[in-house]
């Protein structure tokens, strides 16, 4: 089978819609061990890529560096390397990129990144660095053969003025030289489809939709704080009620995901890349509904995902 390596944005065009997952890096060397076991569970259903995003604010980039050449190197899938401007210097990304050429990667997630210690906080950029995602890309794609893709907000980035901005930041990334984007995650298909729609009038940049089953509440509201913007109320109305219950609220999180994603689509979506949280139980049973369902391609084997 040909390499995916270098393919990402053609096979996003493709007629066929892919899938693709996220992980973030482990604390600790035993979060690690459970990691990798989510890893090679996810491995056996064939996606289309994976990534592994840095820690709040720009941590644990060492780890995820390591991570991601790890799975380069170790196993069947294709690694997307994050990369963030967050308190680097030109010379310390360049180095980085060095680091992800070395280990095999060549697949590339350019993003300006949150601030250290409080994601709301007003950003600044290192003095010998970048300011903005768009000039992270035009330094990658300046130094070798690379796929880069960027990240966008369905829901308006917090510190956007409005929808129009984040559009017009969109292809201000696709002049630079980004071939996709992948959203933040989505718990309104309609803001999704919007952000793409008018992106489309600009720009042929496919943006793949971030998709999380919501497995409890709490987790909910940290992700709403941390994206900056309120859930939708109908989201919210569904599982609320359900809080004391988790096998319940779970039960409903993975249905929720299961409509977004069967929605988004059947719009015309390129695919869904799954934030898994590092636990593959509920992103499989997510697939296995989709798969059931004929929107996303079955896996390699005739089994069942969940098998």
């Amino acid at each position: 089978m040909p390499s995916r390596h270098h393919c990402i944005p053609a096979l996003l065009r493709a007629p066929e819609p892919a899938f693709s997952f996220e992980f973030f890096p482990p604390k600790d060397d035993a979060a690690e061990v459970a990691l990798w076991g989510s890893i090679r569970r996810l491995e056996r259903v064939d996606p289309t890529f994976v990534s592994v995003t840095y820690g709040a604010g720009g941590s644990t980039q060492d780890r995820t560096v390591r991570i991601t050449e790890r799975i380069a190197m170790e196993t069947t899938l294709v690694p997307i390397a994050h990369l963030t401007c967050v308190g680097a210097s030109v010379a310390q990304l360049r180095e980085v990129i060095g680091d992800y050429v070395a280990g095999g990667i060549r697949d590339v997630l350019a993003l300006r990144g949150d601030p250290p210690g409080d994601a709301r906080a007003q950003w600044v950029a290192h003095p010998e660095g970048f300011a903005h995602a768009d000039e992270l890309v035009r330094l990658i794609r300046s130094l070798g053969s690379f796929s880069v893709g960027v990240a966008a907000f369905p829901d308006v980035h917090p510190e956007s003025p409005d929808l129009a901005h984040d559009v017009q930041t969109l292809v201000r990334k696709a002049d630079a030289g980004a071939e996709y984007a992948v959203t933040q995650m989505v718990f309104d298909a309609d803001s999704y489809l919007r952000l793409r729609d008018l992106v489309a009038r600009r720009r042929d940049l496919p943006i793949v939709p971030g998709l999380m089953p919501v497995t409890n509440v709490a987790q909910m509201a940290r992700m709403s704080q941390l994206m900056g913007t309120p859930l939708p109320p109908e989201v919210v109305a569904r599982l609320e009620p359900l809080a004391d219950d988790r096998a319940a609220v779970r039960e409903e999180g993975v249905a929720i995901a299961t409509e977004l994603g069967e929605r988004m689509l059947a719009e015309g979506a390129p695919g869904l890349h799954f934030i898994t949280m590092n636990h593959s139980t509920a992103t499989l049973e997510v697939l296995d509904n989709l798969m059931g369902a004929g929107v996303l391609p079955a896996p390699p084997t005739p089994e069942s995902v969940l098998a």
